[in-house]
């Protein structure tokens, strides 16, 4: 009884294809599952009004991010402004707007910048294997052996601080965790018999490694690169925190944090570091969501 309503139910679905009504592709499929996700939504409208009111900042705000006005210095929260003041007047809710705008460039950009380097030589060396990938992969673990934080520290105090030499020690010391994961991914998606095939035709190595590997390893890829956005934005804060990061005349919102490291401040004006903190802890939160989202969705073992 059971094998009969087996059969009917795979006659229908043979049915449905042959009709051409039975067409979801994996895209569907994962936007279908990213979708039932509530998490990975609340984190996707989140980071979405967030971005869209940093990129709005000159229309929310009349402020500029570096208004000074000593006659309102350290003004709590009111109706003038929103967030209060910091300790030479300059308005926090604008700082925190315009600060973004840097802090999800740098976040966003390292991400992208390391996902280029190193997926593409993970994608490669990965098929390839030979003296590339130990050569490769050797670079990697010895980069990998520093606390990245600490590594970063040492490069910025050697190049000097500003947003692009920032942005670039961060997708040198970011792209390793990015190669070992394309290259896992290659090492795997290579033994299958459909690249075997390809290789039997004679298919050129690069053809094969970055048109028919590569996009098998996309959601892996995406999922890694929320991540990294997260990591790369809690970096920037903490160097500014510490004076290492962006300069401090560039409102970001590891700098608007740098002011904590007075006492006075830290105790009797917590509207000087308190909603930016909040701010970086919602932000960080969502792109987490989103990558828990992605990662989830794009699991070929998660039934749905």
């Amino acid at each position: 009884m059971a094998n009969k309503a087996l059969q009917r139910k795979m006659d229908r679905l043979l049915l449905l294809e042959e009709q051409g009504k039975l067409s979801s592709s994996n895209t569907s499929r994962t936007l279908r599952k990213l979708s039932a996700n509530p998490l990975a939504i609340i984190g996707l409208v989140l980071f979405i009004l967030m971005f869209l009111a940093c990129i709005a900042a000159p229309l929310i705000s009349s402020y500029g991010p570096n208004t000074i006005d000593l006659r309102n210095r350290l003004v709590p929260p009111g109706e003038g402004h929103l967030m209060g003041t910091d300790q030479i007047g300059r308005d926090i809710y604008t700082r925190i707007l315009y600060g973004g705008r840097i802090s999800i460039f740098v976040g966003l950009g390292s991400a992208l910048g390391a996902a280029l380097i190193g997926v593409s030589l993970g994608t490669y060396a990965g098929y390839r294997r030979g003296l590339l990938d130990a050569t490769v992969m050797k670079v990697s673990e010895i980069m990998m052996s520093f606390p990245q934080i600490i590594l970063v520290s040492i490069l910025v105090t050697i190049v000097g601080q500003s947003l692009w030499n920032l942005l670039l020690i961060f997708i040198l010391t970011g792209w390793p965790s990015m190669y070992r994961m394309a290259r896992s991914q290659m090492l795997s998606i290579r033994e299958q018999e459909y690249i075997q095939a390809l290789q039997a035709f004679g298919i050129n190595k690069f053809v094969i490694s970055f048109k028919h590997m590569l996009p098998n390893a996309i959601g892996p890829i995406f999922v890694n690169i929320t991540l990294s956005t997260a990591m790369f934005i809690l970096q920037e804060a903490a160097l500014s925190f510490l004076g290492l990061g962006v300069p401090l005349e560039q409102a970001t919102w590891g700098n608007i944090l740098n002011v904590a490291q007075d006492l006075n401040i830290l105790r009797d004006a917590w509207w000087v570091w308190l909603p930016v903190g909040l701010v970086i802890t919602i932000f960080v939160m969502a792109i987490n969501f989103i990558g828990d989202g992605l990662r989830d969705a794009a699991d070929p073992t998660q039934v749905g």
